[in-house]
């Protein structure tokens, strides 16, 4: 029996993908994708799901295109940055297909609102030839997902389900099937010359790959998730989360158009947008970051020779770059609007009027969280070197944060084990200045080691210093090889990361107290000078998983008002009342500010 439950977009693609009958699920925690996998994880025992957190992306989707060889039904998931990394094996991947069925769950973050790059999916789906669904509601998502199980199934290829950060975190009612009543047989896996693939079965399997394409394109035109609704001269084409701000637009200025919602982007529905452009004067396609479906319809209008403009973001009608609202797309409907009245005649609705004195929200610069650890080994570092030239290479996770006043210890961040290897090419280049690599303790297994290895095998001289506070905390606190849990919660071996560094060849390798500034700043004076890559591990607690009841207070009768713990740390606790410096409640007992103090004002005792 079906049953409406107030979801989160992942949610609701986690729960589609256990009423598909999924077997394996595997990951890597990545914002906005990670709440599938939990998800997932959290009923795992229940419905029998073998559940994992990938140490990356790329062995994430291999796991998971294994378990499809066999005739499971497998969901991999990352964010779009994380699709690079799986890149490798997706490229191969759509020239054999699979067995059971796979579906690649891929959370794109226009914004960005935490990452790195505002990728676009339906443009990487089209370079793979891999099908792409695009929904713009959790009810979409769960039903797109229900779908993309079955068409995997029945094509036999890997079908990616494409998110944004409004789909994969807004909620809603969605009404989902009954989950206990599905199973999924494992066939198992089969040996046969497809699965291995070399030159002479790709140059077998392109025309396959090629033809399938076209048979996709007619599935989506007949599909429900492509819909054409109103009428008039003037069209608007629009996908994901984007069409939703395309209605609401359109109620908000009163306009009736003629309107086609693309919920299966790649292979493109021709048939369906050749139907809805016919009749057309003006085609507006309103789409976030590529001008995806901007394209695909030029390429239509000049294939069929239709008499119609097509507008978007090649016009500069709408912007390129970052996420829309309400508020972009109604502005760039009426850029639109204005061009087709003055070419036309056509009546444009009346100018938005801007609200007036609404004062602008204030400018937050983001800040390590009181009480973090890795504040204490930037400080230790800044008082370590004492005036020694240095470069600081970070890496992505909170660490990064790092690069904030008045730390300013984190010079590069490229993206994940990017830092290992930077510092070494900036060592390498440039010999007579000291190389630090900040790296945290879940990226390390992500793509740190084979940079340690490189590391060790050309010599670099450098400090690689893994911030270690047992979880992967930028992304929501998931477990990682180094914890020994699992992501279903289960014990299992905890692999070290001072084991693994000394295997790669690391001569020098210290495991610190990270909260303990004295023994952070003796550790890194011994490494200074030290041949060769060093590893310096530093350990403590995640401050937002690790409470303490402890807490401290500023002696009013030693401080002398010189403020040099806030000047030095940027601690969120630390603030300034009536020209007294002063610790607010979320004060999380780490005692950095207690050590660095030149009178000892600050002292154990403040209230919880």
């Amino acid at each position: 029996m079906n049953k409406a439950q107030f979801l989160m977009g992942n949610q609701a693609i986690a729960l589609a993908a256990m009423e598909a009958g999924v077997n394996i699920a595997a990951g890597y925690p990545g914002t906005p994708s990670s709440e599938v996998l939990e998800t997932i994880a959290q009923n795992a025992d229940k419905y029998n799901i073998y559940v994992e957190w990938s140490t990356n992306e790329k062995v994430a989707l291999e796991t998971a295109i294994g378990a499809a060889y066999a005739g499971a039904k497998a969901i991999t998931t990352m964010k779009q940055v994380g699709l690079n990394v799986a890149s490798d094996p997706l490229m191969s991947l759509s020239y054999i297909g699979v067995k059971g069925a796979l579906v690649i769950m891929v959370a794109d973050d226009p914004g960005p609102h935490s990452s790195q790059t505002e990728q676009d999916t339906r443009s990487f789906a089209r370079f793979a030839n891999i099908p792409v669904l695009d929904p713009a509601t959790p009810q979409e998502a769960h039903d797109m997902t229900l779908w993309a199980f079955n068409l995997s199934n029945q094509l036999q290829t890997p079908v990616i389900m494409r998110t944004t950060t409004r789909v994969s975190h807004g909620c809603a009612d969605v009404t989902i099937g009954d989950i206990s009543k599905v199973s999924w047989d494992i066939e198992g896996f089969t040996k046969d010359p497809r699965w291995a693939i070399f030159p002479k079965l790709t140059a077998q399997r392109h025309p396959w790959l090629e033809s399938l394409q076209d048979e996709l394109a007619g599935i989506f035109s007949s599909s429900p998730f492509n819909r054409i609704s109103g009428g008039g001269k003037i069209g608007i084409i629009s996908s994901g989360v984007s069409r939703k701000y395309v209605q609401e637009a359109l109620a908000h200025l009163g306009l009736n158009v003629k309107l086609l919602e693309i919920g299966t982007p790649y292979p493109f529905p021709e048939a369906k947008a050749l139907e809805f452009a016919k009749g057309l004067d003006h085609i507006i396609a309103v789409e976030e970051l590529d001008s995806y479906l901007e394209e695909q319809m030029l390429q239509l209008v000049g294939r069929f020779k239709l008499p119609a403009r097509v507008l978007g973001k090649i016009d500069g009608m709408f912007p390129k770059c970052g996420e829309y609202n309400v508020d972009i797309v109604k502005e760039g409907l009426q850029k639109c609007l204005k061009y087709i009245g003055a070419e036309s005649g056509v009546k444009t609705p009346a100018p938005i009027v801007e609200a007036q004195n609404i004062p602008p929200l204030p400018n937050r610069q983001p800040t390590l969280c009181a009480g973090c650890m890795h504040r204490t080994v930037f400080y230790a570092f800044k008082r370590a070197l004492n005036g020694i030239p240095a470069v600081f290479s970070g890496d992505i996770g909170c660490y990064t944060l790092g690069n904030a006043q008045p730390l300013d210890m984190v010079d590069t961040c490229l993206c994940m084990g990017a830092g290992i290897s930077i510092a070494a090419g900036l060592q390498h280049a440039q010999p007579n200045v000291k190389h630090i690599a900040f790296i945290g303790d879940s990226t390390f297994f992500h793509s740190g080691i084979p940079a340690i290895i490189n590391a060790v095998y050309n010599n670099a001289n450098i400090i690689i210093a893994v911030l270690d506070n047992r979880t992967t905390a930028m992304t929501g606190h998931q477990p990682h090889p180094g914890i020994g849990i699992t992501a279903t919660g289960k014990p299992t071996v905890a692999v070290s990361i001072a084991e693994i560094a000394r295997s790669c060849g690391v001569k020098t390798v210290e495991e610190i107290d990270g909260q303990n500034l004295k023994a952070c700043t003796d550790a890194i004076k011994r490494v200074v000078e030290a041949s060769g890559p060093s590893v310096l591990i530093f350990k403590g607690p995640c401050t937002n998983l690790e409470k303490t009841d402890k807490r401290y207070n500023i002696d009013e009768q030693i401080c002398t008002l010189c403020n040099y713990c806030i000047e030095q740390l940027g601690c969120p606790a630390l603030s300034v009342i009536d020209d007294m410096p002063a610790i607010q409640s979320t004060c999380a007992g780490c005692g950095l500010c207690a050590q660095i103090c030149p009178v000892g004002a600050i002292v154990p005792g403040g209230e919880d």
